[in-house]
């Protein structure tokens, strides 16, 4: 399974402005007779689209992911309208049929979406080069003979630094290449907009020259540019978490590297071996240097949505939790997302909604991770303000519209992390989900429905 576009196998940048629409017809050319498996029953190539981030209606013809789905010979026509106060940054979209998400997934069904006009909040911008990297994984064959160079080149070793006893099997591509090597302008700093496009890998992303570990500017976090810049040297990435930022300028005739580091979802949790992404090399070709953007326009919107919401007080307190358990010695294993003690459940896609909330409320959500692993909490149509870690309030809150929840050790409090929600926007009323952002999690059942009323 692969996205086509213009006669390519190339997943394209989708890119609009605040105010636009983004129109397009969506044909499912995938066979009806699958081969491939989904939650160890085979596939039937049903598909459809997330508009991931945008802040747009949940019904059809636009982010509906509950009643829009297209079998083998179908075709859905997507008008989606961007609103005027949509925070400009790195969004992206992504099949979600509820039960082959991972596997659509993991065949890099998914491409990045730009809403353009972050220049406005950072100028300099407008005269750096931009680099959009989809960041995806791909198994490693374990009978492929081809699989040993793989690992080397990319560095990928045998020994996880998880806690997890698996063995890794799986690689990262950037832009579905493995390890490209970029040719880079000596000193030239650029702007890098990066999406975890994989199905399950945590990564802990940095940048390293041959001069030592570099400090990176970020810019923007899940598509909201920052008030002011984030300066880092290391980044962790959930799936589906994308993070903006201006690196420095590499010196002529020397080499960098762009790595993840690994990341310990846990001991029951899947494997996240460090590995070399991108290879990078400085040079003096003319041919590279960059040419100075349009002076950037004013901002579409004086009112940025979610502002005022830190001081917003919440009319409504909720408690959710991330649990899930094996069916008998070696079963498959039961993903839960359970809001409210209610009981746990494994998801279905014709069952009621597990929240029902009014447009215009403020609510704080409080999600817990009662498992041995690392889970990413996603919720479509709106980003949450990050109000607290483990109860310890954050101490500048930004937005996000995925966060990830460490591993319970099996003992002590959960982890958890605090959230303000924002349902005042008319436009986002109707029925829509959140769930763990691990695809093979959603799919098992770690997913329940939210219902706004108008």
């Amino acid at each position: 399974m692969a996205f086509s576009f213009n006669g390519r196998e190339e997943p394209p940048v989708i890119r609009a402005s605040p105010g636009e629409d983004i129109r397009l017809s969506y044909v499912n050319q995938m066979s009806a007779d699958s081969k491939e498996r989904c939650i160890s029953v085979p596939c039937t190539n049903m598909t459809n689209l997330h508009f991931h981030g945008l802040h747009v209606s949940p019904d059809a013809p636009q982010d509906d992911v509950l009643s829009m789905m297209a079998m083998p010979g179908q075709t859905l026509h997507y008008v989606v309208n961007i609103p005027l106060d949509q925070p400009p940054g790195l969004y992206w979209y992504h099949t979600h049929p509820h039960g082959e998400s991972y596997q659509q997934g993991l065949d890099g069904m998914s491409g990045a979406i730009v809403i353009d006009g972050i220049e406005r909040y950072v100028p300099e911008l407008q005269h750096m080069r931009e680099r959009i990297l989809v960041l995806r994984d791909q198994i490693i064959g374990k009978d492929d003979p081809a699989s040993p160079e793989l690992m080397r080149r990319v560095e990928l070793s045998n020994n996880s630094c998880s806690t997890s006893t698996d063995t890794p099997e799986r690689m990262f591509t950037v832009n579905g290449l493995v390890r490209p090597q970029i040719a880079i302008a000596a000193g030239e700093r650029q702007f890098w907009r990066v999406v975890n496009a994989s199905t399950q890998a945590f990564m802990t992303l940095q940048l390293q020259f041959t001069a030592g570990v570099q400090q990176l500017e970020i810019v923007g976090l899940d598509g909201i540019p920052l008030q002011t810049p984030l300066y880092t040297n290391q980044i962790t990435l959930a799936p589906a978490e994308r993070v903006e930022f201006i690196t420095p300028g590499l010196p002529t005739n020397q080499e960098g590297q762009f790595v993840s580091n690994g990341y310990d979802s846990g001991p029951v949790g899947n494997p996240n071996p460090p590995q070399e992404l991108m290879k990078l090399f400085g040079t003096d070709n003319p041919k590279l240097k960059v040419k100075a953007a349009p002076t950037p326009t004013k901002p579409p919107s004086d009112h940025p949505r979610f502002a005022g919401l830190l001081n917003s007080p919440p009319v409504t307190q909720r408690g959710l939790y991330f649990s899930e358990q094996t069916v008998g010695s070696n079963g498959p294993t039961q993903y839960f997302m359970t809001v409210n003690g209610q009981k746990p459940h494994v998801f279905k896609m014709d069952e009621p909604p597990a929240i029902v909330t009014n447009v215009g409320a403020i609510e704080d959500w409080t999600i817990e991770n009662h498992s041995g692993e690392a889970h990413d909490f996603h919720i479509h149509q709106v980003h949450f303000l990050l109000m607290a870690i483990n109860g310890v309030p954050v101490t500048n809150p930004e937005l996000y519209d995925s966060f990830p929840i460490p591993n319970w050790s099996g003992s002590g409090p959960y982890p958890s992390i605090t959230v303000r929600m924002d349902f005042s926007d008319p436009g986002i009323a109707g029925t829509f989900v959140f769930h763990c952002h691990i695809l093979d999690h959603e799919d098992g059942g770690m997913m329940a429905k939210i219902q706004v009323n108008p």
